[in-house]
């Protein structure tokens, strides 16, 4: 039986307060509760204060460019279809530098599980605001206010038919944890959108702001329609909605590949003597 303490209890480095520590607590539950030892999960992160969570577990960990963690997990999930393999990193990383390959990968229903710490700001650079900074939010590099409107990760996910999107709130571990395990299930691209704060940066979308406003999706909620789904996912102000948004029943990328194109493993000489030119 997998427990906690297989995923290691490693000292973090976060700013106290920071919506992280949660979700890292709300991830190694997701893994207990799915059972999945750390041989047999991958986590591919890409750069930011987010992309640093993999590090505190004990399980295989690869750190991409800023970005670009998406198409390792890709190549990785197509080599090694029996992986459980997860990308973790922030807002700015994954809608910002990598949003082309966030919305290649909801595409192509690439059988991953995306869990994006979203707080609204990147908090790795010093503050500047982010694709999902609320517009007229004021930073030192935007002084007069985000002149942008939000990029909103559920609604793009939903409109474009992901397998599983999710919107889930770092201040409620055990539902954020029910929503990551849900997400592992899923075959084919799932997406958790966790809203968190900043406490270093973002003085405006704090724990207090979204505690006031985050609500569960009822058992009313009807995951597979997908007005309702575009709807809860479009709801964002006053009332913010949690919980699985959409599913669908999608094949995913790997169903449909050729039998012969996945799950071959790595070639150990080919890789060495490529990594070995890059030396």
């Amino acid at each position: 039986m997998i427990t906690l303490d297989d995923f290691g209890t490693y000292e973090t480095a976060w700013c106290p307060g920071c919506g992280n520590f949660s979700i890292l607590e709300a991830v190694k539950r997701a893994l207990v509760m799915k059972n999945i030892a750390p041989h047999r999960a991958l986590f591919v992160s890409g750069i930011g204060q987010a992309a640093k969570a993999p590090h505190y577990l004990n399980a295989n960990v690869f750190n991409g460019l800023h970005g670009r963690a998406l198409p390792v997990a890709t190549g990785a999930k197509i080599a090694a279809p029996d992986l459980a393999v997860i990308v973790e990193s922030g807002d700015g990383c994954v809608y910002g530098e990598g949003g082309n390959h966030f919305l290649a990968a909801v595409r192509r229903n690439i059988d991953v599980t995306l869990i994006v710490h979203n707080n609204q700001i990147y908090g790795l650079t010093k503050g500047q605001a982010s694709p999902t900074s609320m517009e007229g939010f004021v930073t030192k590099a935007q002084p007069q206010g985000v002149r942008s409107a939000p990029f909103n990760p559920a609604a793009v996910a939903v409109t474009m038919g992901a397998r599983f999107v999710a919107r889930g709130f770092s201040g409620m571990v055990e539902h954020l944890a029910g929503l990551i395990a849900e997400a592992l299930d899923c075959p084919g691209f799932a997406l958790v959108d966790v809203l968190q704060p900043c406490v270093s940066f973002n003085k405006v979308n704090t724990f207090g702001w979204y505690k006031e406003r985050v609500r569960e999706l009822g058992p009313d909620h009807d995951r597979a329609d997908f007005d309702r789904a575009i709807r809860a996912a479009m709801t964002i102000g006053e009332t913010i909605p949690i919980g699985v948004i959409f599913e669908n029943a999608r094949p995913s990328f790997i169903e449909r590949l050729p039998a012969s194109a996945a799950g071959k493993g790595v070639d150990a000489g080919t890789l060495k003597a490529v990594m070995d030119h890059f030396r």
